[in-house]
């Protein structure tokens, strides 16, 4: 027997063991069988996907379990659609949550070609999110498996995500991101249960894009790709299901005949171009049609997909297959993540009385009891409007039934408030504008039982502001639920000396009881352990140096203070304000203020700057252009050079926020006063250690109750005050200009091309947003408190020990902020959901 041979045999036999840890020949097997390649020939990525699909062997038997558990007990099931899941790299979230480590890591010490390191640096992030949504999404479902509460999540499989962002002469490009060039080891095509979307019209190619036909209608088909969602602990596996668009009709053998070579394959590329790109550019007609129909998919393959599991568990009559429709809200709650899945509403009345043949009120009673909304924004523009001709177009039957809806809920306000025409025209569902919209927010509100925000604050202004008008009338649907992230993924795995640290001090149950926090308080009276605390902070910013070294050439210094803003670009999220404070400190050290502190009054710092601006957006790509700039301009300028640095790191995803805030000493959540909703990397800083400086908006109020707002920076207008700059009094951008030196200078800079030479005039939008059309967003109104509050960052930070002491207090206090505990909130108080444990 040749040496392959006896190879190949040996694997054979292993090949079909379960065992209850990774094994090394389950790894070998996968390398040679899967990739038909000698071990010592693989590359990395094959290595990668040999390690990754052990563990998914492993899994798959608890995965399996966990289905056969909740298809014989058929509890009350959870079902959380959301357009975005950010789920990071796969491979060490499965690997801690299933307390696997050890075993991998002593298995991968056979392979001298095989590094730990590496395996876990050659997953590419997945491409299923941009921002907070997705990533609270990502934390949801981990801590919904954790919590053995039965649920699945449904999004869409985005061939190219949202964009890899590369920096280019300062300005943001986007380019595709090729997360899925290689095959996804954890992801498992089920085309068996494939679900069938219907369209009410056709498309054609015409001049180079696609056009509707109406009137013709046509199929999309919608694959389902399940992965493993792992709690603590491996108990229970849940499910992420996301969907791919695919054509009935990939090929027109008649078009292709007659020489319509494109034409035979254009339903195919329709079909694709569905789940292409996560939020496709939206500032064509275009765009906007090509995001309808993805929310539209989503949510008529995830309905359809829930209600025949429904239907199949709960059947009353088996004689004639008759299903206990009444049972629906006792078995299922869908909760809706944000606007984006609002058409859910209309969709399963569509299902109810259409399949089921339900009478309205019963069917309307039933979707109503069933649908949960969670809204995530106070911004006008992000609460979704659809043009009433794409209803007509896409889906007429979800129109007609909107239409119904409509009718019968403005009936009970015309009964409620007879006579008030200005309340119908608020309320009303259609929009009656030049172009008639449906207003998706409304109708999630009217059909649904649970409507709540994620801070205690954007409740109690959704309610008393945003949509006063529903809050009237349906008092008791309103509620807070208060968002939190998971400590496995942000503590846990990102900084595993602090983790240590920690579960030295107060033992290990905080990683399931994130409030076991609390006991570290006495701890930052401990001067060892303050002493081992900075040590291992310090250690986290070697480490972030030398990798940022390593990989982009950038060379930072650990000893300066780590200032970090890394959060989707956003006038409201005001990154433009940061960069006007880096300005004000890089003129105090030119001496271009004399009434400025001395220039050697504060410490050396790298501010960094991370987040992704849509495509269309352009002044918030504008923005990113001033942050690298100034970079620029700061590093070439001997007055600046190792006082002050900016740095801009690109393509700003789950990893580099791992490598990130377990370095960060400061967090910048300086958001317009009432209008962030929560946050929740201001949480992942938190319970990092990093210090707090901030508007008093979204979730960062309620961390300053927890670890005391002396241990915070705050500054700022609130948000009553902002409301009241733009109804009570009004605000002038520009005495701001005139009467602060400070922020003329600054100004002054920015507009004299200082950081343009080679561009000028590049910047002039920045002057008509910040003095020309008002300030909307108050930069300049809170830009001298912001400096002030910085000027106490710098000297608390000279009292090296007095940080730490304030940074381990942030820590102890951070324990409100878990996803468990937010989704114990919502499994009690909305969905009445409780867990199923697996056998």
């Amino acid at each position: 027997m040749t040496t392959i041979s006896k190879q190949l045999a040996h694997y054979e036999c292993g090949a079909l063991r379960f065992t209850n840890r990774p094994d090394n020949e389950d790894y070998d097997r996968h390398l040679v069988f899967d990739h038909v390649v000698l071990p010592e020939e693989a590359s990395q990525r094959e290595r990668f996907e040999a390690v990754a699909r052990s563990l998914r062997d492993l899994l798959t038997q608890r995965w399996l379990k966990t289905q056969e558990t909740h298809d014989r007990e058929n509890p009350k099931r959870v079902y959380y659609l959301s357009m975005e899941f950010l789920i990071g790299r796969t491979l060490i979230n499965n690997i801690i949550n299933l307390g696997v480590e050890q075993y991998v890591r002593d298995d991968l010490r056979s392979d001298p070609r095989q590094d730990w390191k590496e395996v876990l640096e050659t997953e590419p992030d997945a491409g299923l999110g941009n921002g907070g949504l997705g990533r609270l999404a990502a934390c949801f479902i981990d801590s919904l498996a954790t919590l053995q509460i039965p649920a699945m999540g449904y999004g869409l499989r985005y061939e190219y995500g949202i964009f890899r962002q590369t920096i280019e002469n300062g300005f943001q490009v986007e380019r595709p991101d090729r997360w899925l060039a290689q095959p996804d080891p954890w992801e498992v095509n089920r085309p068996q249960e494939v679900v069938q979307v219907p369209l009410g019209c056709s498309f054609q190619l015409k001049n180079g894009m696609l056009t509707a036909i109406p009137g013709h209608p046509t199929t999309l088909l919608g694959i389902p790709y399940d992965r493993p969602v792992v709690g603590y602990g491996g108990q229970t596996i849940n499910t992420l299901r996301l969907w791919g668009a695919a054509s009935p009709d990939f090929f027109d053998f008649g078009e292709f005949s007659t020489g319509d070579f494109v034409g035979a394959i254009v339903e195919r590329v329709m079909a694709e171009t569905v789940t292409r790109v996560l939020y496709p550019d939206d500032s064509t007609r275009a765009g906007q049609a090509l995001r309808f129909v993805q929310e539209y998919f989503l949510v008529c393959c995830s309905l359809g997909d829930i209600v025949a599991r429904f239907r199949s568990a709960n059947v009353a009559d088996t004689a004639n297959n008759a299903v206990n429709w009444q049972a629906l809200p006792e078995k299922v709650a869908i909760q809706l993540n944000d606007t984006h899945p609002a058409m859910a509403v209309a969709e399963l009345m569509r299902i109810l009385l259409d399949q089921a043949n339900l009478g309205w009120n019963e069917a309307w009673d039933l979707t109503v009891r069933t649908l949960a909304y969670t809204n995530h924004t106070l911004l006008p523009e992000a609460l979704e409007k659809w043009p009433v001709q794409l209803f007509e177009q896409i889906c007429p039957r979800l129109l007609e039934i909107v239409y119904e809806i409509n009718r019968r809920f403005l009936d009970d306000v015309q009964q409620r408030y007879p006579g008030d025409v200005d309340r119908l025209q608020r309320m009303s569902l259609i929009e009656e504008s030049a172009e008639r919209q449906v207003r998706m927010a409304n109708l999630a509100i009217v059909g649904t039982h649970s409507v709540n925000g994620v801070a205690q604050i954007h409740s109690d202004l959704l309610r008393t502001r945003v949509v006063k008008d529903f809050a009237d009338v349906f008092p008791n649907r309103f509620n807070n639920k208060t968002n939190g992230v998971t400590p496995r993924r942000w503590l846990l795995a990102a900084n595993r000396e602090l983790s240590s640290l920690i579960t030295e001090a107060i033992g290990d149950r905080w990683v399931t009881d994130l409030s076991e926090l609390k006991r570290l308080q006495s701890f930052a009276e401990d001067s060892a352990f303050r002493d081992h605390f900075y040590k291992t902070k310090h250690a986290a910013k070697e480490r972030f140096a030398n990798w940022l070294k390593s990989t982009s050439g950038e060379i930072v210094d650990p000893n300066t203070i780590f200032d970090s803003q890394i959060k989707r670009i956003h006038e409201y999220k005001r990154q433009l304000l940061n960069v006007l404070h880096v300005i004000v400190l890089y003129n105090r050290l030119r001496g271009a203020s004399n009434s400025a502190p001395a220039a050697g009054q504060f410490p050396p710092r790298t501010f960094f700057f991370a987040g992704k601006a849509a495509p269309a957006y352009r002044l918030a790509k504008l923005i990113i252009k001033l942050i690298n700039n100034v970079g620029r301009v700061i590093d070439s300028d001997p007055v600046a050079r190792g006082r002050l640095k900016v740095v801009f790191l690109p393509n700003y995803n789950v990893s580099l926020a791992e490598r990130l805030i377990p370095a960060s000493e400061l967090s910048e959540q300086i958001s317009t006063a009432g209008y962030e909703a929560s946050g929740t990397g201001n949480m992942k800083f938190m319970m990092n250690g990093a210090l707090t400086i901030g508007t008093r908006d979204g979730a960062t109020i309620e961390m300053a109750e927890e670890a005391g707002e002396e241990n915070f920076f705050m500054f700022g207008l609130t948000a009553q005050q902002v409301a009241d700059s733009r109804s009570t009094y009004f605000y002038n951008p520009g005495w701001h200009y005139e009467n602060e030196p400070e922020t003329k200078a600054a100004l002054d800079l920015i507009f004299g091309n200082h950081f343009s030479h080679d561009e000028p005039g590049i910047f002039l939008p920045i002057r008509e947003v910040l003095l020309d059309r008002g300030d909307y967003f108050r930069h300049l109104a809170d830009l001298t408190s912001y400096a002030q509050a910085q000027q106490k960052v710098s000297e608390l930070y000279a009292d090296s020990d007095a940080w730490t002491r304030k940074s381990i207090l942030n820590v102890a206090g951070s324990g409100k902020f878990s996803s468990d505990r937010t989704i114990a909130e919502y499994a009690t108080e909305i969905w009445n959901a409780v867990p199923c444990p697996v056998d």
